[in-house]
């Protein structure tokens, strides 16, 4: 009995190597299945993704317009209903970790403009959302296939490249929101910017949203009044980094 105890003990380490060993090389096997079916969940379209901080910072060191503004923190007085970052929107569900408006510096740039116009008129910028990870974009698209209201995968969205926003008015006396022809994401033809069954106090807000709009570089999207892309959106590519990725670099 004190020889097989002996022997056992000597050998248990071996046979601990051995099965650590085994594992450790099964492991290295297997990764590079593992990495390439995260990738493929991540962008099973194979779009040409900035999802890495190295690429972003290489992208704006060749060409700064790329750079990431906060909205909140550049713009005075923007007002921020992330709604993303809440269950209150057509998901049911929490898909922003925390609340926060990122554009490209172009936009960001021009919103601010904007912004100064409507304050002369009592008026504030409400932001539902800004820049949306690509991310986001896939689980939309699960929750609500129709590309007239939600961004294609198979192409991202503008929103994804940093170079759209959503945005709606805010009447700066009684912190209220203008009546407008619908909520925000409402997947119904009121929401068409040229919809013409409405009060004419609607239509007149609707149009001051939007002609402000226009003449700081942005254009409104054909389905939803409250969704507005920059000027020159192609040349800002699609991106899948988070807020705090984005924080991190400023």
């Amino acid at each position: 009995m004190p020889t097989f105890t002996l022997i056992f003990l000597t050998s248990q380490p071996e046979i601990s190597n051995a099965i650590t060993m085994r594992n450790i090389l099964l492991f290295l096997l297997l990764l590079p299945g593992f990495l390439l079916a995260q990738t493929e969940s991540r962008n099973p379209y194979k779009l040409p993704l900035i999802s890495d901080q190295d690429s972003y910072h290489s992208s704006v060191n060749d060409d700064p317009d790329m750079q990431m503004i906060n909205l909140e923190t550049a713009i005075p007085g923007i007002i921020l209903d992330i709604r993303y970052a809440t269950h209150n929107n057509f998901t049911g569900e929490i898909i922003y970790p925390k609340a926060a408006a990122w554009a490209r510096k172009p936009l960001a740039e021009a919103l601010a403009k904007a912004q100064k116009a409507f304050n002369s008129k009592g008026l504030s910028i409400k932001a539902f959302d800004a820049y949306r990870p690509y991310a986001a974009t896939l689980r939309f698209y699960e929750v609500y296939p129709d590309t007239n209201f939600v961004a294609a995968p198979w192409h991202g969205s503008r929103h994804n490249r940093g170079a759209a926003v959503d945005i709606t008015l805010v009447d700066l006396k009684t912190g209220k929101e203008l009546p407008m022809p619908t909520a925000f994401d409402d997947f119904t033809e009121k929401a068409a910017p040229d919809y013409p069954n409405l009060p004419d106090e609607v239509i007149r807000n609707r149009n001051l949203l939007i002609t402000t709009m226009q003449q700081f570089g942005f254009s409104v999207y054909p389905h939803e009044w409250w969704h507005f892309d920059y000027i020159g959106w192609e040349k800002f590519p699609l991106m899948d980094l988070s807020f705090d990725e984005l924080e991190h670099d400023q």
